[in-house]
């Protein structure tokens, strides 16, 4: 059975960050905007980490890889040929909800990187350009960090930092004996109650999704002001197909509720803000006479250049009790002394190396996987399980050029729950990544070492990703080498438009999530100065 919804203005895909901020800024101008969510609304209540068997939990029910956890709501991925498994989590607020909340900017050299450094390519926009929008952004979600940082062009935010705490202060004394960058961490994660958002409790566990409701995910930071403006949300709708007019216009979408009944809602506007794998799956999936290779792929690139950002980490262990526990993680402090290029490393671009605690012995025990099972468990679990508190992870943030050869396609035979094809992911590091990936763990592994750690821990490569999807419907001039304008405004289509990550030329060597919701506002502000002026298709 086909039900129909009647008509919206907007119908936006997807409640993460940049569907809450698109919503949002659009219900606040007088549009009627719908969003279809295909999760939930999930309850900081039910989080696992308030529970002491949280790290537990993380095996199955709340895994950050959707494989594994397999909820209702999520769609299954094909990842036979993919060296880092893609993290994500369907929901109100998106993967924001397990998110670190490490609110990075993208410094004014990475809109550049062709032009500095000969390789991938220049956005269409630069720095500047996005300023006014990270701003906005930052004041709105009460972002905690400290002006001045000479990494940057100038910034400041509402919400002083958070605590460096005992292992942040070993850890800077650390930098500081080798001379090298760090500046205390930029969370959106407010270090006193700010708007419906509580103050943190520093219980570290913020990458679980916070249970103190005290972290800007998008379910709490946007959500709640997007309805309060007129946004309609359903959840449990999962989208089959965009469709079109004879015009070649996006006029409807067809989605599935959970009992498996279909529907259709028409809207003027259709807005992309499915990650970086969603996106471009619903969009191969939208095929039609007109657009045969799929919605808005007349370039060939919708699902291409998928960016990852494989990490590394080093653990350090300390023979002093330094609280590690303690939060936010969200980040302590950061550092970008390697975030530019230097050729003579070897590699192009770089990194940035962060400092996150530990709360959890589980976390260190992942550390003596190479141990013989004597070794870690029994009697001797009790020689590893006295450095908790006493351990602190740096992690590499790893800078991912696009390749073409990395991408997302439809698989041919795995589907979700209600039949539709699932995403087969294909990505391998490449040399350049591998090299900055060596480097990085060396350097870490230097930091550890001159703040006095005991014992030093490498982890090559995080087998997940951090779920940063990047790439895979970029942003240009010329509709021959991207897909979207730099507004996100389809080359194809003119009223489908696409917010999320997908959109991004490069990766930058910093998480995405700021750059991904100052993006979605721009864009947003942009739909509703042209709503007027939308021109069909040539």
């Amino acid at each position: 059975m086909v039900d129909a919804l009647g008509h919206t203005d907007v119908v936006i895909i997807g409640a993460g960050p940049s569907g809450a901020v698109t919503a949002h800024t659009l219900a606040s101008k007088g549009f009627s905007v719908t969003c279809l969510e295909q999760g939930d609304w999930i309850s900081p209540a039910d989080y696992p980490g308030n529970r002491p068997e949280y790290e537990l939990l993380l095996q199955q029910k709340w895994s950050w890889n959707p494989n594994t956890r397999g909820r209702p709501a999520d769609y299954p991925m094909n990842l036979d040929a993919a060296e880092v498994t893609p993290i994500m989590i369907a929901g109100v607020g998106g993967s924001s909800v397990f998110y670190g909340a490490h609110w990075m900017r993208l410094p004014p050299s990475d809109f550049r990187v062709r032009t500095l450094d000969g390789v991938a390519d220049d956005w269409p926009i630069d720095y500047y350009d996005l300023e006014p929008f990270y701003n906005r952004v930052d004041e709105f979600l009460g972002v905690a960090g400290l002006g001045g940082d000479p990494a940057y062009p100038p910034q400041d935010y509402r919400m002083p930092p958070h605590p460096l705490g005992k292992g942040g202060m070993l850890m800077a004394a650390g930098l500081n004996k080798l001379g090298w960058h760090w500046w205390p961490g930029t969370n959106a994660i407010p270090t006193n109650k700010f708007r419906n958002m509580e103050k943190c409790v520093r219980w570290g566990v913020c990458e679980t999704g916070c249970p103190a409701g005290a972290k800007a995910s998008f379910d709490l930071g946007y959500w709640p002001h997007a309805r309060a403006a007129g946004a309609r949300l359903i959840t449990g709708a999962r989208v089959r197909e965009i469709t079109t007019d004879p015009q070649g216009r996006a006029d409807a979408v067809i989605w599935i509720d959970r009992d498996g009944r279909e529907h259709v809602q028409k809207a003027s506007v259709v807005v992309m803000a499915a990650n970086g794998v969603g996106t471009p799956r619903l969009l191969l999936m939208s095929k039609s006479a007109r657009f045969p290779e799929g919605l808005g792929n007349s370039s060939g690139l919708v699902g291409r250049n998928l960016m990852l950002h494989p990490n590394n980490e080093v653990l350090g262990l300390y023979d002093e009790d330094i609280e590690s526990w303690k939060g936010p993680a969200g980040q302590l402090l950061y550092s970008l002394q390697f975030y530019e290029t230097d050729r003579s490393r070897g590699f192009l671009r770089g990194s940035k190396v962060n400092l996150m605690p530990v709360p959890g012995i589980l976390r260190i025990l992942e550390h003596f996987d190479h141990l013989p099972f004597g070794k870690r468990w029994g009697s001797a679990i009790h020689d590893i399980g006295k450095y908790a508190g006493r351990a602190l992870s740096l992690a590499g943030n790893i800078e991912d050029l696009p390749e073409e050869h990395n991408r997302v396609t439809l698989d041919p035979v795995l589907t979700d729950s209600d039949g539709i094809p699932a995403p087969r992911i294909e990505y391998r590091i490449s040399e350049n990544t591998q090299r900055n990936l060596d480097f990085t763990l060396d350097r870490m592994a230097e930091m550890h070492e001159a703040a006095g750690a005991a014992h030093i821990l490498r982890q090559p490569l995080w087998k997940d990703a951090p779920g940063h999807l990047l790439g895979t419907a970029r942003m240009g001039d010329d509709p021959e080498r991207s897909v979207v304008d730099r507004f996100g405004r389809s080359h194809d289509v003119p009223n489908l438009f696409i917010v999320d990550g997908s959109v991004m030329v490069t990766s930058g060597g910093l998480n995405p999530t700021a750059t991904i919701a100052a993006l979605a506002l721009r864009c947003a502000e942009h739909i509703a100065e042209t709503a007027r002026f939308q021109e069909v298709a040539a």
